[in-house]
């Protein structure tokens, strides 16, 4: 199914990008008009708490960053209910190496694609960001030749140390009694390296859900590390903050802002 967005942004819905669990992936493919195409894929992760929610969630910021030159891929991950850790992020490195086998035909650079999630999409956006050698966390979903390395990473409001708290979500995305290897494992703090991709972090200092200090040490962790990073703290706003239309549009120019220094430099 293909439709056009308000500004002609073109959207291609359903679009098969691998399998999971012996099923069929997909995303939706969000076409900036020809004249203000850039060449800089984004690829969009839904929040959840890893259970719930779907690739429709980030439609915003795929017609937001389409109209500004930006191709980009929202896609769905196995949730909880369907399988435990590390299919999460399995599917979603799926997708990055789906985009980069098919850069030619999105018109995109496979070199200099960006990944982008909200809460628990956030996570699986740093985790894809930091863990991009893990062989255990590649999955075997498809294009299997292909890296699934990205260029740059923006994370809303993720959770980023997942054995320091018992998160409401664990239980159900690891299975009761994992052990505190297996959540450091899957903890993004845990690869805060220097070969770390740029990183923007965006969270709210009243976010009852995910505490803003776990944007602060991924934040001082990466900085230490010599990683480009930045951190922008909105002030008394929730998680999911970004669902206002005003505070959205401000995040994602925001995010524009870091592309345009850390991918497209400019």
């Amino acid at each position: 199914m293909t439709a056009i967005v308000q500004d002609r942004v073109t959207t291609r819905e359903g679009v098969v990008f691998g399998t999971g669990g012996g099923r069929e992936l997909r995303c939706d493919i969000y076409e900036p008009p020809a004249a203000v195409k850039n060449g800089i894929g984004i690829l969009l992760i839904h929040g959840g708490g890893w259970s719930q929610g779907d690739r429709s969630q980030l439609k915003g910021y795929g017609v937001l960053l389409g109209r500004r030159g930006y191709t980009c891929i929202a896609s769905e991950y196995r949730l909880t209910g369907e399988a435990l850790w590390p299919a999460q992020i399995e599917d979603v490195k799926c997708a990055i190496r789906y985009v980069r086998a098919n850069a030619a035909e999105l018109g995109v650079d496979p070199d200099r694609l960006v990944i982008s999630g909200n809460s628990a999409g956030g996570h699986l956006s740093l985790m894809a960001g930091g863990a991009g050698g893990v062989a255990g966390f590649e999955g075997s979903g498809g294009h299997a030749d292909t890296s699934s390395n990205v260029a740059a990473v923006i994370s809303f409001y993720p959770p980023t140390g997942l054995e320091r708290r018992s998160w409401g979500g664990l239980p159900a995305l690891f299975g009761k009694g994992a052990p505190e290897a297996t959540l450091r494992g899957a903890s993004p703090l845990t690869y805060a390296t220097s070969s770390f991709p740029p990183t923007l972090l965006i969270h709210g200092n009243k976010d009852e859900v995910v505490p803003e200090a776990e944007a602060t040490r991924m934040y001082e962790a990466l900085n230490a590390a010599g990683v480009p990073v930045e951190l922008h703290m909105f002030a008394g706003r929730p998680h999911g903050f970004d669902a206002d239309p005003k505070l959205g549009r401000q995040c994602a120019e925001i995010m524009l802002s870091f592309m345009d220094r850390f991918v497209l430099g400019r």
